[in-house]
């Protein structure tokens, strides 16, 4: 009995113990709602600091990848810059060869206008061969019979269009001389009806101006010896050069006629407004600008008044309707109204 008394009291003071312990460690509810806030905000200040770290570096890291960028930009434009700078230097190199090589191949090459369909590349190394050695001969200004066949496949196989009457060629010499000595066939007839215009294809060979005259109002299926007939009472005609369109081989309505001296320029001024293939040419010196509205010589001119002006025509002069002008809208006049002390002054 006295074992069982004190168990049970000692089971009572280890009851009291943990009572008494567990009342000084365990703080109240609120005490521990308000440390659950204060580390709460802690850790919200702590998230916000590690994430504004966070978009730093990821910002400088992007300055980093952007300034690399450039450089490697500027890197290859200052390459590529270079490179063009080198390739333009060459091409402007290879240009100048290239119209030097031109210049001295002109200079080498005849252009033979005014021949006639028909004629082939044989008959003109006949002709030119023994002025020096040819080196090749082009047919140029052919109007194929159909659009599908190129040029050379119809100097080629003899197709070209009906209508095309004319043709013209380059022969290229060997050497500058032969092709100087070559000059001396401008105006032979090679067939009936063509006389042949050879000259320099070189573009320092200038056109002389003052032996010259300009055609204008011409028809479009004019021949060169047409215009040759037409001028030949006034001088000996040198060429006859009448411009051309490519495509079609038709006129485009104007040329040029050069002569031997100047004194037949004079006489071919005379046959302005004359008329050739049913229309009136109009004949002009190279050079000149052509006025639209030419006055002849015997048109009186109008009378000018004393301070300069002319004068109006006179009504019989004016063919048409006359528009009938408007009157003019008059406004009744108001009359005057006098001040009151004037009236009374008057009275």
């Amino acid at each position: 009995k006295e074992n069982k008394k004190r168990k049970r009291a000692e089971k009572v003071e280890e009851v009291s113990e943990d009572q008494s312990s567990s009342g000084v460690q365990e703080p109240p509810p609120e005490a521990k709602k308000a440390r659950k806030q204060e580390l709460s905000e802690a850790e919200k200040e702590l998230a916000n600091r590690e994430s504004a770290l966070e978009q730093a570096d990821e910002e400088e890291e992007q300055k980093l990848f952007q300034n690399k960028a450039k450089q490697k930009k500027q890197a290859s434009r200052a390459i590529a810059k270079s490179v063009a700078n080198s390739d333009t230097g060459t091409t402007l190199k290879q240009r100048k060869k290239n119209k030097v090589a031109d210049e001295t191949v002109n200079r080498r090459t005849v252009f033979v206008g005014n021949l006639p369909v028909d004629c082939t590349v044989q008959a003109l190394k006949s002709l030119f061969k023994e002025y020096g050695q040819i080196k090749s001969i082009r047919l140029r200004s052919l109007v194929p019979a159909e659009d599908t066949v190129s040029k050379k496949l119809a100097a080629i196989k003899h197709k070209v269009h009906p209508n095309a009457k004319f043709i013209n060629a380059y022969v290229v010499f060997k050497e500058e001389c032969d092709a100087i000595k070559a000059l001396k066939e401008n105006g032979t007839e090679i067939a009936s009806g063509f006389h042949i215009r050879v000259d320099i294809a070189s573009k320092a060979n200038s056109h002389d101006n003052k032996r010259s005259v300009f055609l204008g109002n011409l028809s479009y299926d004019i021949s060169d010896d047409a215009v040759r007939e037409h001028f030949s009472v006034c001088g000996a005609v040198v060429a006859v050069r009448i411009v051309r369109d490519r495509q079609t081989g038709l006129g485009k309505g104007f040329g040029y006629v050069l002569f031997e001296n100047t004194d037949a320029v004079h006489l071919a001024l005379k046959l302005n407004n004359s008329v050739l293939t049913g229309r009136k040419l109009r004949v002009r010196r190279c050079g000149e600008k052509w006025k639209a509205s030419q006055k002849s010589p015997n048109q009186p001119r109008a009378p000018k008044d004393r301070a300069g002006k002319t004068k109006m025509c006179s009504k019989d002069s004016f063919v048409g309707e006359k528009a009938t002008p408007a009157k003019k809208r008059t406004k009744p006049k108001r009359p005057k109204t006098i001040p009151r002390n004037k009236a009374q002054r008057n009275k």
